[in-house]
């Protein structure tokens, strides 16, 4: 922890800088989900626009992890704790992507006059 006045400064202007950097971060976001000029891929929402938005959101957040909630100076079993959490979610988004390889077509499930959802009985899914 900082004990002098020069610490405290200099944390102070480290946390100015990272919140500065984190601001700017939303405005890139909002520049590049609103201007078409900016707009990656094909016109409209595709999964390039996903992805930038996903890397922009990763940065933002890890900067937040680690200087705002002091990451930076932990003990190497918190890194593993938290590397073992991100593993965790990527597993378990892995097994939900899967799922569409595996439909639910039970009548008590979709009704009476159950039907393949259109977007389940798509031959480019299979």
């Amino acid at each position: 922890m900082a004990d002098t006045p020069e610490a405290i400064k200099k944390s102070v202007r480290t946390y100015m800088f990272v919140g500065g950097i984190l601001f700017l971060g939303t405005i890139i976001t909002v520049l590049v989900a609103s201007v078409e000029a900016l707009d990656v891929g094909q016109h409209g929402f595709d999964k390039w626009d996903c992805i930038l938005g996903l890397a922009i959101a990763t940065i933002k957040a890890s900067l937040v992890a680690f200087i705002f909630m002091h990451l930076n100076h932990e003990k190497k079993a918190v890194y593993w704790l938290f590397a073992s959490g991100l593993c965790m979610v990527c597993s378990l988004a892995g097994l939900t992507a899967l799922a569409i390889f595996d439909p639910i077509h039970d009548p008590l499930f979709f009704g009476k006059e159950s039907t393949t959802p259109k977007i389940l009985a798509s031959p480019s899914l299979r």
